[in-house]
């Protein structure tokens, strides 16, 4: 994403960009002062404004509400009144940040406590014997998505392909998805590892090798100031990142707060967005800022029992609201570092990943009763069935044993029986590609061995 992005610039700037300050589009909420707080002290619990910021709008639409006898800046300053009662405050080096946890939140987090965490993982949602599958391909999914974010230009068919081929990226953008998807396949290896400095260098460099124009900035926090978050849209300088003199001691508070326990309950979920945010806001790598912070999320996610994040590619949907997700932490950062906007967001993000999820999975559940019925009339198994399907879909298709050993997640041995097997049977014939490799084509009796399957 370009709002995460670095720029870099010249020398001679430094000195500038370390003392930037915002200059977006966005418009600043008004101050509030200790006298105007006093005149809202009442105001703030009448109903019209608590409904009014049930679902924690920021200024920019505060200030088109209408009520009778208040004006748009009154208004604003009895929403914050409410807002600032029970407020939790964070702390990363020398910068503060507060979230408030409102109905929304609660519902939300409820809902993905009885939906996404522990053992539904298997028995409530995934109704497939083996779920390999499905998690290589939302793996492939998250990838994609996370890469394109940042400026990877490829198409999801391109990519897949290239992920379940195996194949030697073509160029920087096919090697940023790469990256990407081994670093999410490194972190479920490390997952019940503590969070380090080594291991988040070692997740930037996984991320961002042989992408970089420097590479010796790959897994290495930066050692300059020549670096300024763009506003994706506007162009306009969005965040002059902390100095980075102070980043040892803001990645070591990061540290902790991945860690250890709190001295106050707070809900994981609520904090591996907190850690996402942190990760962009200290912005300690040259590049690849975005994509490392939405893996620590996925990381502390998994490692506190939400398995079934493993199945939702939620960079996905954040790549469909990109400009959503810049604007959540222009909110957070213009409105006294509330990181209410940014956790809003991304619950309302996972839940639209989850609802997608749910979709796909009742689709997959119907496309599969063929599968079925052709493994009981043919003799077939359930995977062999999944291959018709896959060549009737696509009769052009050249299908190899590494691609169905990728896809399904088997051994090199059980996926070239199933070929040979749909051979023997007639659905498939084998050509060769070269004096070594073969590939598998839909036969010239495909169709009329399906004329009596639906």
């Amino acid at each position: 994403m370009k709002l995460l992005d670095s720029l870099k610039i010249k020398k001679k700037f430094e000195t500038i960009l370390h003392h930037c300050c915002y200059i977006s589009m966005l418009e600043r909420p008004p101050i509030i002062t200790k006298e105007q707080e006093k005149k809202t002290s009442q105001t703030a619990f009448e109903p019209e404004i608590e409904k009014l910021n049930a679902g924690y709008p920021y200024w920019d639409k505060v200030k088109y509400f209408h009520l009778p006898n208040i004006n748009p800046e009154e208004l604003w300053f009895a929403i914050k009144k409410l807002r600032r009662i029970n407020r939790t405050f964070l702390t990363f080096g020398k910068y503060k940040f507060s979230f408030t946890v409102n109905d929304e939140i609660i519902k939300l987090l409820h809902y993905f406590d009885m939906n996404i965490g522990g053992n539904f993982k298997t028995s409530h949602i995934l109704p497939y014997e083996n779920n390999n599958t499905l998690l290589i391909s939302s793996i492939m999914e998250e990838a994609i998505a996370s890469s394109q974010m940042e400026g990877a230009a490829t198409t999801r068919k391109v990519a897949k392909n290239m992920l379940r081929k195996k194949e030697k990226p073509k160029n920087k953008d096919q090697q940023m998805i790469l990256n990407n998807y081994q670093t999410i396949n490194y972190i479920k290896e490390n997952i019940y590892k503590n969070f380090s400095v080594k291991i988040l260098k070692d997740i930037h460099h996984s991320m961002t090798k042989k992408t970089l124009e420097n590479e010796t900035d790959s897994g290495q926090f930066r050692e300059h100031n020549n670096i300024i978050v763009m506003d994706g849209l506007t162009g306009e300088t969005a965040h002059c990142p902390p100095d980075y003199q102070e980043l040892k001691e803001l990645i070591s508070d990061l540290e902790k707060f991945f860690n250890g326990k709190d001295k106050i309950f707070i809900h994981p979920i609520i904090k591996a967005i907190i850690i996402h945010f942190i990760m962009s806001y200290i912005h300690p790598f040259t590049d690849g800022n975005g994509r490392t912070a939405r893996s620590l999320f996925y990381w502390y996610m998994i490692k506190h029992g939400y398995l079934l994040i493993e199945y939702m590619p939620i960079s996905r949907i954040i790549y469909k609201t990109k400009r959503m997700y810049e604007k959540a932490f222009l909110y957070t950062e213009y409105d006294e570092n509330d990181l209410t906007y940014f956790i809003l967001y991304n619950l309302r993000t996972i839940k639209k990943a989850f609802e997608d999820l749910k979709v796909y999975i009742n689709r997959k559940t119907q496309e599969n009763k063929n599968p079925l019925l052709l493994s009981y009339i043919n003799g077939i198994n359930e995977r062999q069935g999944e291959i018709i399907q896959i060549v009737r879909g696509n009769p052009d298709i050249m299908l190899t044993v590494r691609e169905i050993e990728n896809r399904f997640a088997v051994s090199n041995f059980t996926a070239r029986s199933d070929l040979e097997g749909l051979v023997k049977l007639e659905f498939l014939s084998e050509i060769n590609l070269n004096k070594v490799k073969r590939a598998y084509v839909r036969s010239k009796v495909f169709d009329s061995l399906l004329e009596n399957v639906p």
